[in-house]
């Protein structure tokens, strides 16, 4: 019974690292012009926060708001394939997986972008999705670390 109980959640944990694949896809999928909206609105919520966003970053509000996003799905990414991956391997090696498979999964967004209108894969996209990847094994480490002192 136990053992049952093990593998549910194992693939429970792969399965939530496809299901945010799925919606890093559908972001993806989104034409330019709806990207923008969304990133536009995000401005707007902070905005009425009190946060003039347009006066901090000027023009750049909307790009910055972008990649902070493209950064975070990222990272968010990079920590759950570190949790489906933490019975199956030590944690030096679980990170460099979890980064590879971050970064090839940044790779095939950016070429799956370059066929949505109004989009265009860039490389560089890429390596703002790889440090959010490694900011999240870092982030596990600091907190492996501090788990380990106490």
């Amino acid at each position: 019974m136990m053992n049952i109980s093990k593998n549910c959640k194992k693939v429970f944990k792969y399965i939530l690292v496809i299901v945010w694949m799925v919606i890093i896809f559908k972001f993806s999928s989104d034409p330019g012009e709806i990207s923008d909206g969304k990133s536009g609105l995000i401005v707007e919520v902070i905005n009425s926060l009190g946060i003039n966003m347009s006066s901090i970053l000027g023009n750049c509000a909307n790009f910055i708001i972008r990649k902070t996003a493209h950064m975070g799905e990222y990272f968010i990414l990079t920590l759950l394939l570190i949790v489906a991956l933490k019975e199956d391997f030590n944690l030096g090696k679980n990170c460099w997986i979890s980064i590879l498979v971050t970064f090839l999964y940044a790779c095939s967004d950016e070429i799956h972008q370059r066929f949505v209108p109004g989009r265009c894969g860039q490389f560089s996209d890429v390596l703002i999705d790889l440090f959010g990847g490694i900011l999240a094994i870092h982030i596990v480490k600091v907190f492996n670390n501090f788990k380990k002192q106490k």
